[in-house]
């Protein structure tokens, strides 16, 4: 099974490099990026972005804590475009599972992205609230996980375990930390993969030997040495 590649990233400027990148099928963002991204009004930065990601599937986020908002928010975002995904959180931040909103949108036909997923179990509470038909990404935070000092991996496989009978699901591999994550995630058959930009630079340049490694190296070593003006 092929991994896509989707860019993490809200900044305007990098999505309209990335968007050309044959590389790139796809855009999430979160609150977070966007607030880092400079803007003011939420709606406004997204309407924007979407002028420059027109045809790949992005995914906004809803910022709302109580099942209204949340499904208000997500009513509202779906109509932003043809190609957006509603990210929603797995549970509030009372730890309340969203299940009740997952299961009204989904059944209105919206595409979801269920954010914050660390495991299996939450995986299956998912598949519990939707149908087959309408599409679902549910995006488990490998990097997050392996933060502290699990390992994300027995979580991966049994979560793709349980939506293979699910062709309207896609697992995605979500806060990577490094560009040997995506072999990883393509080793495990994970639908797609959402990477920050530099680490993509980085996995275009996959393909150099080890010994080309090694020559860079020292050459680094030694330029930075000489620049240092470093004496013994």
């Amino acid at each position: 099974m092929k991994t896509e590649i989707y860019c993490d990233i809200a900044d305007l400027t990098l999505i309209k490099k990335f968007n050309k990148k044959k590389i790139v099928k796809g855009f999430t963002t979160n609150p977070s990026l966007i607030r880092k991204a400079g803007a003011k009004n939420y709606k406004d930065y997204c309407k924007k972005i979407l002028k420059v990601c027109r045809n790949k599937p992005i995914s906004f986020e809803v910022f709302g804590d109580t099942n209204k908002t949340m499904t208000d928010q997500a009513l509202k975002i779906s109509t932003w475009g043809k190609n957006v995904f509603v990210k929603i959180p797995i549970i509030n931040s009372k730890g309340i599972f969203s299940g009740k909103i997952i299961k009204e949108l989904n059944q209105n036909k919206i595409k979801l992205n269920i954010t914050a997923v660390y495991s299996a179990k939450q995986t299956k509470k998912i598949l519990s609230c939707i149908d087959k038909k309408t599409q679902v990404i549910i995006s488990i935070f490998a990097g997050r996980s392996a933060d502290c000092g699990n390992d994300p991996v027995p979580e991966f496989k049994k979560s793709l375990k349980l939506a293979k009978n699910f062709k309207n699901v896609q697992i995605l591999w979500a806060s990577v930390r490094e560009p040997y994550n995506y072999l990883q995630a393509k080793q495990l058959g994970c639908n797609i993969i959402t990477i920050p930009p530099k680490i993509i630079e980085k996995i275009e340049s996959f393909g150099k030997s080890l010994d080309s490694l090694t020559k860079e190296t020292v050459k680094t070593f030694l330029k930075d040495s000489q620049k240092s003006k470093f004496r013994i």
